[in-house]
């Protein structure tokens, strides 16, 4: 192999082994730069920062999480638009596809390490940018607890997390239904993304019994009783 063959197959190596982000466009506007949270956000956090994280989110949902080798297995994205914004109730919110508000009343709150926080969060809520739900079919609390599968994932599960084996439901959401799918995923390697796969344009409870070859109460039960919970 000649040097310039041996640098032209290092060169596509390196690009089909990493997701090429390149052409997702992440935009951050603070639209509350005067308010106590805006101005945390711009002193201990910032644009650039913002930026970064999402680009490493979004290479980590892509190939760990959801492993989607090609443009063809992905959203049909070209941007994430994240907005801080005065608004109470919830730390963050996803909507319309590829948008992500944050609370810069929560911002303000946050007693601890708010950029780890700050990245935990947008785990959960770029998840929602990429992941597939059926088309609306997938119930909200399987859509949920993927999305905080992946900050559990990637070791950003906040302090309270809950434990494996907790929850009275597979379905009850966040974090409950996280760990039951860290379980799953352990059965069957790949669980989640071939889950996610599966719910491109629909969605049906069978696909848990296709996929590990138990039917989900069953699999809860086991769960249940691997853990003594």
């Amino acid at each position: 192999m000649s040097v310039n063959h041996l640098i032209l197959y290092t060169l596509l190596t390196f690009s089909l082994s990493f997701p090429a982000t390149s052409a997702i466009n992440y935009n951050v506007i603070n639209l509350s730069p005067n308010t106590p949270g805006g101005i945390r956000f711009t002193k201990e956090i910032g644009i650039p920062f913002t930026k970064k994280i999402m680009r490493t989110i979004n290479d980590f949902i892509w190939s760990t999480l959801f492993q989607q080798n090609t443009p063809a297995d992905r959203k049909p994205l070209d941007c994430v638009n994240v907005y801080i914004v005065e608004f109470d109730g919830a730390e963050g919110v996803q909507w319309g596809s590829y948008n992500i508000n944050v609370s810069s009343i929560f911002l303000n709150g946050y007693e601890g390490d708010l950029k780890w926080k700050f990245t935990s969060l947008f785990y959960h809520e770029m998840t929602h940018c990429f992941q597939w739900d059926g088309e609306g079919r997938a119930p909200l609390n399987l859509v949920e607890g993927v999305a905080d599968y992946a900050k559990l994932k990637a070791g950003y599960a906040q302090q309270g997390y809950a434990a494996r084996g907790q929850g009275d439901r597979w379905d009850q959401g966040y974090d409950f239904t996280a760990r039951f799918l860290e379980y799953c995923d352990g059965i069957v390697p790949g669980f989640v993304a071939k889950l996610n796969k599966k719910m491109r344009h629909n969605f049906d409870v069978i696909y848990f019994k296709e996929l590990t070859g138990k039917n989900v109460d069953r699999l809860w039960k086991e769960y249940k009783a691997k853990y003594g919970k």
